[in-house]
């Protein structure tokens, strides 16, 4: 069939918005009518090539659809469901979902690869094969994707907001409530408040913490930040330093949640410097694949046992935490819908990566036509 996706041809090239021909789906994989996905930072650093992505490749791996087609061997879902596409997928018979770590499934290991799981790919446009991020390659409005990766959601959710629990809301929400296991009446400091850190701040207002200080350096963010659960808003690191000191009578921070858009080795530092005897540095952000240089001292790391932990994906299980976070959605204890800032078509994508480069988007997403 014919589709319409956004394709990177090069690295630190625009999106191409062009016409493809997907293939049908072939054993366990399902075709998803795409509404809605989310702009995440994560396809961004595919451009930059701080993630090592095959290429060409279709963008998008935060989104939301109906499944229009199911190929042989597909029990989970049926044409007509309402899903979330999760951008880890999750065997289930791995050891890490058998122990309850499906944020790091085996399978995952094919996420930058842009094939399927066989090895090949299922959408062709220019005369070549074109890879799927994720094995999504939400940034078309057609995809074919594993059955794996599609959870089935209720039919009276609005897609144009479920897609933000596939990526971006689970990995904030999750880096707090799951990573930095929050308590009641902790203090949390969130550094860089996109979609991700605005999830992070929700988790840590649902989680029950006293103080939420929100860290970012576009000071038009403080409003919505303060909306979604901050009780303090900063600009600096330098000045939350001083803040949380006061706040906590010189204790410092329970957890610490690093989620700028690009993490840099020279911020780890600082992080641990914000947490206080036995606190926890929670590191989410995405750094290039290439940089492994950080500067911390290990002095302070020990002697104050203090701990830095790595989360992908807020080491959620998303074929129960997704559904799970909907859920809390319809009871408005979520709140999804202050997190889009701005929708776009599809033919307006690379405005919507300037926006959130510039620091105007706290979450775009983009709305296929349907």
């Amino acid at each position: 069939m014919k589709a319409r996706a956004a394709i990177l041809w090069e690295r630190n090239t625009e999106w191409s918005v062009e016409d493809i021909d997907l293939d049908d789906p072939k054993d366990h994989e399902v075709l998803v009518k795409v509404v809605a996905s989310g702009l995440c930072h994560s396809d961004d650093h595919a451009v930059t090539g701080d993630l090592p992505i095959s290429i060409p490749i279709i963008g998008g791996h935060e989104g939301a659809g109906v499944v229009e087609a199911v190929g042989p061997g597909v029990v989970g879902v049926a044409p007509g469901d309402h899903v979330v596409m999760s951008f880890i997928p999750s065997c289930g018979k791995c050891r890490w979902c058998a122990t309850g770590h499906s944020n790091l499934c085996d399978l995952g290991a094919h996420m930058l690869g842009g094939t399927q799981l066989d090895g090949t790919a299922r959408a062709h446009a220019r005369g070549t094969d074109v890879g799927s991020l994720a094995m999504l390659g939400t940034f078309a409005n057609y995809t074919v994707v594993p059955e794996n990766s599609v959870i089935k959601i209720d039919s009276d959710i609005p897609l144009d907001r479920a897609c933000l629990v596939g990526c971006g809301v689970t990995t904030g929400w999750g880096s707090a409530v799951n990573t930095g296991e929050i308590e009641p009446g902790d203090t949390v400091v969130v550094v860089g408040i996109g979609g991700i850190g605005g999830s992070a701040v929700q988790g840590a207002r649902m989680a029950g913490a006293r103080n939420i200080v929100a860290v970012d350096l576009e000071p038009s963010k403080e409003e919505l930040a303060k909306r979604i659960g901050a009780t303090h808003f900063v600009g600096s690191v330098d000045e939350v330093n001083t803040l949380v000191g006061e706040l906590t009578l010189g204790v410092m921070a329970d957890v610490a949640i690093l989620t700028v858009g690009v993490v840099d080795g020279d911020m780890l530092q600082p992080m641990v410097g914000l947490a206080r005897k036995a606190g926890k540095v929670v590191v989410t952000g995405v750094a290039p694949a290439t940089q492994i240089d950080a500067k911390v001292s290990l002095f302070e790391v020990t002697m104050w046992q203090k701990q830095i932990r790595g989360s992908l994906f807020g080491e959620a299980n998303p074929r129960s935490d997704i559904p799970r976070l909907l859920a809390l959605y319809k009871s408005g204890q979520l709140l999804l819908d202050e997190m889009v800032t701005r929708e776009y078509p599809l033919d307006q994508i690379n405005d919507g990566y300037a926006d959130m480069k510039s620091g105007r988007n706290l979450r775009g997403v983009i709305i296929h036509e349907h």
